[in-house]
């Protein structure tokens, strides 16, 4: 293999498409805020944009960098760890993970100040189930001001959607009809 897909997709007001469509369009998320990084083998890996739109990008992740290639061959096994940041007025309480190519291993954190008080909750979903929480817990880590939550699940099955969701306890509920908070 010597790319690998990844989406960023995002929906501030996922109940509302009209509002999340003007709200992409007035403020787009960009590649710089991303800030993407991703390695693997210890390798800085290079990526290329194959989508840019106002709140959805899809990037190629290339095995290489400016030293060299390091491709994945049949049989072989990696890790392969990529990190981005999206603020919070392009991002709704969510993220969600689908797995597409056979994997080992899947774990995502969340990292959010402690101030807010938050809490995280997660759902499984498969081409033939409805959403039903994970089998394991979000395991939360604090961080003095910051709290992380580590979710990790082993042999996922291809085509499961893993799905964590947020809310934040010491902060009011944005108002679903205004996006506005109360």
């Amino acid at each position: 293999m010597t790319r690998y897909l990844i989406r960023i997709s995002v929906d501030r007001y996922p109940g509302d498409p009209e509002q999340s469509n003007a709200h992409y369009r007035a403020h787009p998320l960009t590649w710089e805020e991303l800030d993407l990084t991703a390695t693997c083998l210890g390798e800085k890996m290079r990526w290329q944009a194959k989508h840019d739109r106002d709140a959805f990008k899809e990037v190629w992740l290339l095995f290489d960098n400016e030293h060299g290639r390091f491709p994945l061959y049949p049989g072989e096994s990696v890790w392969v760890e990529y990190a981005y940041t999206v603020g919070h007025e392009k991002w709704g309480n969510w993220f969600q993970r689908a797995v597409r190519l056979p994997t080992e291993q899947l774990e995502v954190q969340l990292v959010f100040p402690a101030a807010l008080d938050p809490v995280v909750w997660g759902t499984e979903t498969s081409m033939t189930a409805e959403a039903s929480p994970l089998r394991t817990p979000p395991i939360r880590g604090d961080a003095g001001e910051q709290w992380t939550f580590t979710w990790i699940t082993t042999t996922p099955a291809l085509h499961a959607r893993y799905r964590l969701e947020w809310r934040f306890r010491a902060q009011p509920e944005p108002d679903s009809d205004q996006g506005e908070f109360r």
